[in-house]
């Protein structure tokens, strides 16, 4: 009976694979002894250099969210006030026009003006370039020279003309009523037009009419001052700079 039952054992040991079991406890000490060395090379560190390493990778992370989800925008001109004051730091939702939403009238967008505002990339050094895109997705550098951040008027099919008989703009023949936002003082338009926005495309507009220069200036270059929907970087969504002024900018969809 005690022969048969080593028999037994011994075919149960001899059933689990030898290179199966030695090779997972070879992995599990594989991994035990990274994770070791890093914590000794951790350990092995100054205060300064844990310091420096920490702040390098919340920037990085700061930096992957700012360039997929949301990022901080400045505001360089008047061209939005009195909605916007010149140094005033935006939230810019990234995703705002993404499984298939689209831009909505009365949205306060920020876009890529290269062919519709402006028709030559200017040109930087590459370091340049390097340093402000960083600065940028952090909220401390200006726009690039070819973003541009307007209200828009008119989506694609829309008819935006100015003006009617009471001065104001109309979409589709029905007057837009602006008071909301429009500057003090300024009438909705001094320049004249009529236009059918491509499908497409946007009509935008800066909200101090009197101090923007937007689709109504790109009348006769290339695309008719409309802006392709694919150039729109995002939807500015909260004023977060300065405290005084923070608050979401809500939105005027017609």
């Amino acid at each position: 009976m005690e022969t048969e039952a080593e028999e037994l054992a011994e075919r149960d040991r001899s059933s689990v694979p030898r290179g199966r079991t030695e090779g997972s406890r070879s992995v599990v000490r594989s991994g035990a002894g990274r994770a070791e060395t890093v914590r000794v090379w951790w350990r092995g560190l100054g205060l300064w250099q844990e310091a420096g390493l920490l702040a390098v990778a919340c920037l990085a992370v700061l930096c992957l969210v700012n360039a997929f989800l949301v990022q901080p925008f400045v505001i360089p001109s008047g061209s939005m006030e009195n909605t916007l004051q010149i140094g005033d730091r935006v939230l810019v939702n990234k995703l705002a026009y993404h499984f298939g939403n689209q831009p909505h009238r009365g949205d306060v967008v920020v876009f890529d003006g290269t062919g519709s505002f402006i028709q030559d990339e200017p040109s930087e050094n590459p370091v340049v370039r390097l340093i402000g895109y960083v600065g940028r997705l952090v909220g401390l550098a200006p726009p690039e020279q070819t973003d541009f951040i307007k209200r828009v008027v008119g989506v694609g099919g829309d008819r935006v003309t100015c003006c009617d008989m009471q001065g104001r703009i109309t979409v589709n023949g029905r007057p837009v009523d602006e008071r909301s936002y429009l500057y003090p003082g300024d009438a909705p338009s001094q320049v004249r037009f009529d236009i059918v926005v491509p499908q497409g495309k946007l009509w935008v507009m800066g909200d101090h009419r009197s101090d923007s220069s937007d689709s109504r200036d790109h009348l006769g270059d290339p695309g008719g001052g409309a802006v392709p929907v694919d150039k729109v970087i995002g939807r500015a969504e909260w004023i977060i700079w300065p405290f005084n002024r923070m608050g979401s900018l809500g939105g005027a969809h017609g």
